[in-house]
């Protein structure tokens, strides 16, 4: 299995200058690895609505590459957002699932049929240009530049080691916000 922030650390050396939509549980660890946080979005309280907002960044703006960082947990909250996605095809979208197998932000549960789903195959039957899966560090750091220039939509499955927050949801110290993350986007692309 993969560590999350090595995973996101081949992710920033490969990003340029997309815009990326970190949601729920990963938005911490994107946080620590990120070089350009004005094209960042810390997507919180989003269950399965990451790929939604990805996709309206990148049919609105198909000059700007897009990553989306969901969870496992929240890509099965809305699985109809694969079918949308691959409707629309935005060239330019790239989704990235992290598969850790629970629900990290609410103590660790395991995620209904853990083990047992693709969702790369999920993606790919509902039309997705290009699908992978990856659970070996190497062989994504070899595959991580190609996929990331690939034409979209393009959707990536990695399968991290699992790490539940030790905290309940209401102790949690606040990270980055939507708001501010939707205004830093919104300022760094009305200048390019």
């Amino acid at each position: 299995m993969i560590k999350l922030v090595e995973a996101l650390h081949l992710i920033e050396q490969h990003r340029h200058n997309a815009v990326v939509v970190a949601c729920q549980e990963s938005r911490h660890a994107w946080a620590q690895v990120s070089n350009a946080p004005a094209l960042d979005i810390p997507y919180a309280g989003c269950m399965g609505k990451g790929a939604s907002l990805g996709l309206g960044i990148a049919l609105a703006r198909p000059d700007r590459r897009v990553v989306v960082l969901d969870g496992d947990g929240s890509l099965l909250m809305n699985l109809g957002c694969l079918a949308t996605v691959a409707g629309k095809a935005p060239k330019n979208l790239y989704h990235i699932v992290i598969e850790n197998g629970i629900y990290a932000g609410t103590g660790g549960q395991p995620i209904p049929n853990q083990g047992q789903l693709s969702f790369a195959e999920m993606a790919r039957a509902a039309g997705y240009a290009s699908c992978h899966t990856f659970d070996d560090l190497e062989e994504f750091a070899v595959h991580v530049k190609s996929v990331l220039n690939a034409q979209g939509p393009a959707f990536v499955c990695l399968k991290v080691e699992p790490i539940p927050e030790t905290l309940p949801m209401g102790l949690r110290p606040r990270g980055p916000r939507i708001r501010e993350g939707v205004e830093s986007v919104r300022a760094a692309l009305a200048t390019h």
